[in-house]
């Protein structure tokens, strides 16, 4: 298993043989993880190598904090910008959240105890969301006088529907582990001290499978919310013509005719 720094506060570890699955981790514990200037771009990069890198098939977003996934934005930060500072800030704030949101594999994020607004909003950037019992989700922006601006507005909407998102994002309410998964806020609801150990198991279990298929069953999932179903079934043929004669195509039907394990050459 191998690491990488990003910064001060970010750490890529790699899992498994061949290291498919990718464990980016939150490492800022003094601040429950709050995202600062620095904790932005740091994400920002290491989403951009883990992009990049064709092994990666899976990836799992962790905390080091024991009582915390993240916080959201470094708000003692936040106080001391000028008008102007927080205007410079706002792309590398957006890049973190971005980060996340465009990579091109499977991405799961192990959540327990606080996961609030930007942190939440990190979360919501997966494709999965695994919590324990312990954890406590909500978008408070409003209630110090702002909006969610790390994707809230948009991704939680297509979690939930337009008037759950409402409810939710107006009244700036947290919601405790059960209710999320009533309401699907979180989709996998762990034993507390569980939700890294289950939302890795669930990345080795997706990183068993093509990388090519992966990555265009992902992109047909993401460009396709919204459309109406003849323009979303468009870009589902699309992305299936992109492996429809690719070298997994070819290896995975080989070996389930041989009864045996696929070896992925992933193009």
């Amino acid at each position: 298993m191998g690491e990488e720094r990003f910064g001060e506060f970010v750490l890529v570890r790699r899992h498994g043989e061949g290291g498919h699955v990718a464990e980016l981790v939150l490492d800022r514990p003094k601040a429950m993880n709050a995202v600062s200037t620095e904790m932005a771009r740091s994400i920002a990069a290491a989403c951009a190598a883990l992009g990049e890198d064709r092994e990666v098939r899976a990836v799992v977003v962790t905390s080091t904090h024991e009582r915390a996934f993240c916080v959201g934005a470094d708000l003692k930060e936040r106080n001391s910008f000028s008008d102007a500072e927080l205007v410079r800030q706002r792309p590398l704030a957006r890049g973190a959240y971005t980060g996340v949101l465009e990579l091109p594999a499977p991405t799961i994020a192990a959540v327990h105890g606080f996961a609030l607004g930007g942190g939440f909003e990190l979360a919501l950037a997966c494709d999965v969301i695994v919590a324990d019992r312990t954890a406590v989700v909500g978008l408070p922006e409003v209630s110090v006088g702002v909006i969610p601006g790390g994707g809230g507005t948009q991704l939680l909407p297509r979690r939930v529907g337009a008037a759950r998102a409402a409810e939710l994002i107006f009244t700036a309410r947290r919601v405790e582990a059960a209710e999320a998964r009533e309401l699907g806020l979180v989709d996998v609801l762990a034993e507390e001290g569980r939700d890294r150990e289950e939302a890795l198991a669930m990345a080795a279990r997706i990183a068993g499978n093509s990388p090519v298929g992966l990555r265009a069953a992902k992109r047909a999932l993401r460009l396709g919310q919204g459309l109406d179903l003849r323009a979303g079934l468009e870009v589902e043929d699309a992305a299936w013509r992109s492996v429809a004669f690719s070298g997994d195509r070819a290896e995975g039907v080989a070996a389930f005719n041989e009864k045996r394990r696929p070896q992925w050459p992933g193009e």
